[in-house]
C-alpha cells in the first residue's frame, strides 16, 4: 500500500482558504448503536455521545456509548486520500490475511515432537481516530485469520467507520460474536477491554502515554498479551548526493500527509549542510502548491485537524518553535478564525533541544535541521525516546545500507516515504511500541504455540 501518492491530488500556486461548508447528509448515517453478537444494541446506561465533522464543526449524529462491556466526514481527511489510501489499503490487508487463513501450521521437530499454532482467544482492538478504517482492518484481519474473536473499540472522535463495518460484517455472514464493536471513551470502554479477565490479548494504536496505561492494566488483570503501536518522532536524513526534488517532495508528503496526524510523520528532517538552503527554498515552493479546503472536494489535498484539542496543541507547539528561536519559513497560522484548518508549516534552524524537535506534534509542521557528517546525523537521529520509522535519501546504496543498519527504528525507507504494504511488518523500537502488525510477523501476535510430544513405542 503506497501512501506517498498524495502528489497526484490537485495543486494550486497559493494556499487558498477553505470553500464554504458543504451540507452533510446525516440521513445516510444509519449505524450508531453498539454492535454485539451481530445485533445493534443500545447502551446499558442509556448514554450517547456526539460525533462531529471537523471540516465544518457540524454535528453528524449521536452514537450509543459503550461502557464496562464514512471516513471523510468523520475524520476530515481529503476524499481522495480516503479512497486511494485507506480503502485500497484495507482491501489489500483483508486479501493478504485471507490467504493466510489455511496456511497457519506448526512444525515437525523430530519423530514424536510437533508444534501447533492455536488462537489466542478473545482479542481486544483499540483503534485511533486518524486512520479508523485502515486500523480496523490491521487489527481484525490477522486476528480472524488465526481463528480469534475480536472486540473493537473505535476512537470516540471517529466511530462511524467501524460501525458501518459492523453492518457489512453482518451482511457478509460472519457468525454472531466473531466481531463486536463498542464505541465509547478510553477511560471507560477502553479501560474495560484492557482490564477484562476474559479478554486474552489487546492490540492498541495511539499515544505512548495511553499505551503505558494499557500495558499496566493488562499486567494487573490476567497478564493478557499486548501489542502496542505508539508514537513517533521520525528522522529523515537527506544527503547531498540525493535526488533533491524527490527528497523535498517525499519528506514533505511525509510531514503533511493527513494534516500531519500520523505516527509516521516525517517530523525531523536532517539535511546535509551543503544543500540545506536549497532544500528549504524548494520545500517552501512545494508547500505553496498544497490545496487546503473542503475534504469532499477532489482537488483538496489538505483538510482540517480532528478537533479543537488537537488544533490547540499544534498551535501551542508552533508558538514554542517561534519563541525558542526556530525560523518560521512558511505557514504557522490558522487558515481562518472559525475552523480547525492549520496552514502547512515549515521551520528551519531547528535545534535538538527545542520542543518541536522532541515532542510528537501530530500536526502539519515540518522541522528542518542541518548536519555536517554522517556520524552526526545518525547520532542525532537516534537521540529520541521514539523509534518508529526513519528515511534516508542518497544515491549511494552502500551508504543507505550502512546508515539503515545504524538507525534505531522498526522501519527504514530508502529514497521513499510512507511506503507501507500488507506483506511488510510494521512496528517500533523503544517507546514507539511492542510487537509487529502486518506481514507474517503479525500472525505470531495472535496465536499461541503449543508443543506436543508423543512417546512412541520402539520398533520390534
Amino acid at each position: 500500500m503506497e501512501q506517498n501518492g498524495t502528489k497526484e491530488n490537485g495543486r494550486s500556486e497559493e494556499t487558498p482558504a477553505p470553500g464554504p461548508p458543504q451540507p452533510v447528509h446525516v440521513q445516510d448515517i444509519r449505524f450508531t448503536k453498539i454492535f454485539i453478537d451481530n445485533k445493534w444494541v443500545q447502551s446499558s446506561r442509556g448514554r450517547t455521545f456526539a460525533t462531529f465533522n471537523p471540516a465544518t464543526g457540524c454535528k453528524l449524529c449521536e452514537v450509543e456509548e459503550a461502557d464496562e462491556t464514512v471516513e471523510t466526514l468523520d475524520t476530515g481527511k481529503p476524499f481522495l486520500q480516503s479512497l486511494f489510501i485507506d480503502l485500497d489499503g484495507s482491501i489489500k490487508t483483508l486479501r493478504y490475511y485471507a490467504g493466510w487463513s489455511d496456511k497457519i501450521h506448526g512444525k515437525s521437530l523430530r519423530v514424536g515432537d510437533i508444534t501447533k499454532h492455536e488462537p489466542v482467544g478473545v482479542c481486544g482492538a483499540i483503534i485511533p481516530w486518524n486512520f479508523p478504517l485502515l486500523m480496523f482492518m490491521w487489527k481484525i484481519a490477522p486476528a480472524l485469520s488465526c481463528g480469534n474473536t475480536v472486540v473493537v473499540k473505535p476512537a470516540e472522535q471517529t466511530p462511524l467507520t467501524a460501525l458501518h463495518m459492523g453492518s457489512l460484517i453482518k451482511e457478509a455472514g460472519f457468525p454472531a460474536g466473531v466481531v463486536n464493536i463498542v464505541p465509547g471513551f478510553g477511560p471507560t470502554a477502553g479501560a474495560a477491554i484492557a482490564n477484562h479477565m476474559d479478554i486474552d490479548k489487546v492490540a492498541f494504536t495511539g499515544s505512548t502515554e495511553t499505551g503505558q496505561l494499557i500495558q499496566t492494566a493488562a499486567a494487573k488483570s490476567n497478564l493478557k498479551r499486548v501489542t502496542l503501536e505508539l508514537g513517533g518522532k521520525n528522522p529523515c536524513i537527506v544527503f547531498a548526493d540525493c535526488d533533491l526534488q524527490l527528497a523535498v517532495e517525499d519528506t514533505q508528503t511525509g510531514a503533511f500527509y493527513n494534516q500531519g496526524q500520523c505516527c509516521t510523520a516525517a517530523s525531523r528532517v536532517f539535511v546535509e549542510e551543503s544543500i540545506h538552503d536549497q532544500f528549504v527554498r524548494l520545500s517552501i515552493e512545494n508547500a505553496k502548491k498544497i490545496v487546503v479546503g473542503d475534504p469532499l472536494d477532489p482537488l483538496t489535498s489538505h483538510g482540517p485537524q480532528i478537533d479543537q484539542q488537537q488544533f490547540d496543541k499544534i498551535m501551542d507547539l508552533i508558538e514554542s518553535g517561534k519563541k525558542e528561536g526556530a525560523r518560521l519559513e512558511y505557514g504557522g497560522t490558522p487558515v481562518s478564525n472559525k475552523s480547525l484548518f492549520i496552514q502547512p508549516t515549515i521551520f528551519s534552524g531547528v535545534k535538538d533541544h527545542m520542543r518541536i524537535a522532541k515532542e510528537e506534534i501530530f500536526g502539519p509542521v515540518q522541522c528542518i535541521f542541518s548536519f555536517q557528517s554522517q556520524e552526526e546525523a545518525i547520532r542525532r537521529a537516534n537521540s529520541s525516546r521514539y523509534g518508529l520509522v526513519s528515511a534516508i535519501f542518497t544515491s549511494s546504496m552502500d551508504r543507505a545500507l550502512s546508515v539503515s543498519a545504524a538507525l534505531e527504528t522498526g522501519t527504514v525507507w530508502i529514497n521513499c516515504y510512507n511506503s507501507l504494504h500488507a506483506q511488510t511488518p510494521f512496528g517500533g523500537y523503544k517507546m514507539s511500541g511492542i510487537g509487529r502488525e502486518l506481514g507474517e510477523y503479525a500472525l505470531a501476535e495472535y496465536t499461541e504455540v503449543k508443543a506436543v510430544t508423543l512417546k512412541l513405542k520402539e520398533a520390534v
